[in-house]
């Protein structure tokens, strides 16, 4: 199926304060965030025209930029409005969002004090991708090579972009070799998420999942342990060894793309997505779009 460039379409971004034709929407070959990495973003989803959790998703953009030494000049209340100016002008309801922003092209050096920050913001729909029943199923995983580095040499707890060209890298072999994504070790071989979401098991009733220390602690992440411990489900945010990975019978990802996403297969290791992920769907699916039975979700 062919898909049409991002550069090829139609409607309207916001870009540095004001709505522009998406076709407009530049920035220079010489801009500092391409050379040298100085640019975060956000991944988001409107539902029903509400984009979920947008101001914790402003917030943590902020604090992205932050972390990268500059500072988004738009506040958490400017953002969130400027992502519903969007939808309402591209027409949208349900829909993928992608705030992000990037050092400019004043200076091309590693110094950059000096550059101007830009911000944009637009969206392009995101249709669901399965019914529950072919989401039952589950993905399978590879396991990357590149491991998340040691947050003591990388700005870990930021959305840059910088930090996802190994993901970028790990997910290409994985699909080359037939997985629909790769699980990532941390830099002392444990467990730690993948390329684009974050990883849950479930053993005895008990979910399990990686401490968020070297990797993003998703917004979707923190959602689904509050679903999950409202329905009385102990949650253990531990160390996770890859020799553990045949001691657990259900696992699934979570993300803004992936939403709850149930797993088959890491390299070898099975799984059969059963209760409790299914329950987690579920009560995922209404609290995105309540009252909605929303079953099909990608």
């Amino acid at each position: 199926m062919s898909i049409l460039p991002f550069d090829q379409r139609d409607g309207y971004i916001w870009f540095d304060g004001h709505l522009a034709p998406w076709a407009d929407a530049k920035l220079h070959v010489l801009s500092h965030g391409l050379h040298y990495g100085g640019a975060v973003f956000e991944g988001e989803r409107a539902y029903g025209g509400s984009v979920f959790k947008s101001s914790e998703h402003s917030a943590r953009f902020r604090r992205s930029a932050e972390i990268l030494d500059f500072t988004i000049p738009y506040s958490i209340e400017e953002i969130d409005a400027a992502k519903l100016l969007v939808l309402e002008k591209n027409g949208m309801k349900d829909a993928y969002v992608r705030p992000v922003a990037w050092r400019g092209s004043e200076m091309m050096a590693v110094a950059a004090q000096s550059a101007t920050i830009h911000v944009a913001i637009a969206a392009w729909e995101w249709p669901s991708m399965f019914d529950m029943a072919t989401k039952m199923k589950g993905i399978r995983l590879d396991i990357a090579e590149y491991r998340r580095p040691d947050p003591r040499t990388v700005p870990s707890l930021s959305k840059a972009a910088g930090l996802y060209m190994i993901c970028t890298v790990s997910k290409h072999r994985a699909e080359r070799r037939g997985y629909a994504d790769a699980l990532m070790l941390d830099w002392e071989g444990r467990v730690a998420e993948c390329t684009g979401a974050n990883v849950f098991f479930i053993r005895d009733g008990q979910i399990h999942t990686p401490l968020a220390d070297c990797f993003l602690d998703g917004i979707t992440r923190q959602t689904v342990i509050g679903l999950a411990k409202a329905r009385g489900i102990e949650v253990i945010e531990r160390r996770i060894m890859p020799e553990e990975l045949d001691a657990f019978s259900e696992c699934f990802l979570t993300g803004t793309a992936a939403e709850v996403t149930p797993v088959a297969e890491i390299l070898g290791h099975h799984y059969t997505p059963g209760a409790i992920t299914r329950s987690l769907i579920e009560d995922f699916n209404q609290v995105v779009q309540p009252g909605q039975g929303r079953s099909a979700a990608a």
